[in-house]
């Protein structure tokens, strides 16, 4: 399973105004989940998960193509989209390594 990471920072002002749109944007979403920092209010980042690498690239170039839905977000990030930060990463240990059985913690 690979993820495309996305990660910006929401104008204050903006911010009513961001929820209302991405909780639309969710509705139609299967496959990402979105998380704001619990230290830094404001901070965003958005988890895509996709199968393969080529999907996670082909997700990366959507969400950062100008006429995605997906795009409309960079109004109200801080910086304008030169400040939303998207990349790709891949697994690094075999899938039942990266999350300890919850019967064995």
């Amino acid at each position: 399973m690979y993820i495309c990471f996305a990660e910006y920072r929401i104008s204050p002002e903006q911010r009513e105004q961001y929820l209302l749109y991405t909780e639309a944007l969710l509705a139609e979403s299967r496959h990402v989940y979105i998380y704001e920092g619990t230290d830094q209010p404001n901070l965003f980042v958005e988890v895509w998960h996709a199968p393969t690498a080529a999907a996670a690239d082909d997700i990366k170039k959507e969400r950062c193509n100008e006429r995605s839905p997906w795009f409309r977000i960079s109004e109200w990030v801080i910086g304008g989209a030169a400040k939303l930060h998207v990349w790709t990463f891949k697994p690094v240990l075999p899938k039942e390594d990266c999350w300890p059985d919850p019967g064995r913690v």
